[in-house]
């Protein structure tokens, strides 16, 4: 004779090992905070969630990216703003000038304090090794100033990234003229200075001057014909009316020029607030999709912790049973 009493046993025991998956499954949301953290557990939301994850690695960048394009355009735009006084300084200069009894020489001594400082600013007007104002070596002056400014991910799954730039010259060839001057200094080797406010003898011809006056001359390149502004105990004032015509016609383009910095910084601080926003989407619509439900994993676990201690005594009960009905029946034969 036997009696088989394990059914009750094996009962208890699929309970317990039902209720420790569960709970294994609960322990592992509650600490990665996530109900899909692989592709067994949804197949479908966890290939979405990785896609984005990696769209918002690239907004990150783009982020870091504008940081570093507001850094390198506000630089250029404080130097252009400085560049503005200093050169209001020299008109104020050449227009005491034409006094009978200033001494031209003294003052010329201060328009070429000024000057230096002119060309100090554009040249520390430099971040990350990144000038947007001053022309040097073999630059191309037609060759826009681009950032990465946002990513696009098309219907079809193609990825692209947009840019801001601020805009060169036209053209680097042919005959250069005012609007060219789309930076402050031209030293390009080689060149003549007519991509730079101050080194372009193009507003001299502009208006009209009796010589091709300049603020400064060009470093690097070809000086021909360039006459620095600047005075002696002979000027005249016929010669200072052509220097302020043609201080007055830089002015003019270097507030075109400050007005476009002062524009691109303000898109990029849009541009920077929008990328942040989009971040913070991107990372809110991944977390509908994956997150775990902090609060009903936390009373699930609870839950579950109660029904695996009352599993193991469930189980520990069944084996004392058949233990013990065992034990009657081990002498009968």
């Amino acid at each position: 004779m036997s009696i088989d009493l394990s059914t009750s046993v094996k009962a208890a025991l699929k309970v317990l090992l039902d209720t420790q998956a569960n709970l294994t499954t609960t322990q592992r949301r509650v600490a990665t905070g996530l109900r899909v953290g692989t592709a067994k557990d949804n197949a479908t939301y966890w290939t979405i969630a990785t896609k984005t994850r990696s769209d918002i690695g690239a907004v990150s960048a783009v982020q870091d990216a504008l940081g570093l394009a507001q850094a390198t355009v506000s630089v250029a735009s404080t130097s252009v703003s400085a560049t503005v006084d200093i050169v209001s300084q020299i008109k104020a200069k050449l227009v005491t000038a034409e006094e009978s009894s200033v001494d031209k020489v003294k003052l010329n001594d201060e328009i070429t304090q000024l000057k230096e400082q002119l060309r100090s600013v554009g040249q520390s007007a430099n971040f990350n090794g990144d000038n947007w104002v001053v022309l040097s070596g073999s630059a191309d002056p037609s060759e826009p100033k681009q950032i990465p400014a946002s990513i696009i991910r098309y219907a079809d799954g193609t990825f692209s990234v947009g840019r801001l730039s601020y805009s060169g010259a036209a053209s680097s060839t042919g005959p250069v003229s005012t609007v060219d001057a789309r930076y402050l200094i031209d030293d390009r080797t080689g060149g003549t200075g007519g991509y730079g406010v101050l080194t372009s003898t193009a507003f001299a011809a502009q208006v009209g001057a009796g010589q091709t006056y300049v603020m400064l001359t060009n470093q690097g390149g070809s000086t021909s014909g360039q006459v620095e502004i600047g005075l002696s105990a002979s000027t005249t004032n016929g010669q200072i009316d052509d220097m302020l015509s043609v201080v007055n016609a830089m002015l003019g383009q270097m507030t075109i020029v400050g007005s476009a910095f002062g524009s691109l910084e303000a898109r990029i601080n849009m541009q920077d607030s929008f990328a942040k926003n989009m971040s913070d989407t991107l990372t809110s619509g991944v977390g509908k999709l994956v997150d775990a439900n902090m609060e009903q994993e936390g009373t699930k676990l609870a839950a579950l912790q109660t029904q695996q201690q009352l599993g193991i005594q469930s189980l520990s009960i069944a084996n004392a049973s058949f233990s013990l009905i065992t034990q009657l029946f081990q002498n009968i034969h």
